[in-house]
């Protein structure tokens, strides 16, 4: 059972970076769902339109709209499976590594920008220290 300071601790902690992460999301310029399938091929690498279904947790005839619409817009390519061919992968083009590139870099934009015009440099070197905290609790 966890002590009650930490119950409360994580509770506003929570609550504090959902909203941080909401906000920071706002700055997209594409829709939320895309973004998230363009992060996971980044972090994972190819992968089979069931397998990013399962990852983004959302239904495989979802995720084949979604990839559907990435191929379009040139986002991703599709390759034959090495080992099974009824199966394909997709993965990350260099357009779609491009622009996913440039929605990091506008996300880290804004949240640098709001950390200047927010925080004192103390409160800086605070939220700096706490950066490895996080990764800590994250890592767990």
């Amino acid at each position: 059972m966890p002590l009650p300071e930490s119950a409360v601790i994580a509770a506003e902690l929570r609550t504090a970076m959902g909203k941080l992460t909401r906000r920071v999301k706002l700055e997209d310029q594409m829709p939320l769902g895309q973004v998230a399938v363009l992060g996971e091929l980044d972090r994972n690498g190819a992968m089979t339109t069931s397998e990013l279904a399962a990852g983004q947790r959302v239904r495989p005839q979802s995720m084949a709209r979604a990839v559907g619409l990435l191929m379009d817009q040139g986002l991703i390519t599709r390759r034959a499976h090495p080992t099974d061919g009824r199966k394909s992968l997709v993965e990350l083009s260099e357009a779609g590594r491009a622009l996913l590139e440039e929605e990091r870099e506008r996300r880290a934009d804004w949240l640098a920008r709001a950390i200047d015009a927010e925080l004192s440099e103390e409160e800086r070197e605070l939220l700096a220290r706490a950066i490895g905290l996080v990764g800590r609790l994250a890592a767990h």
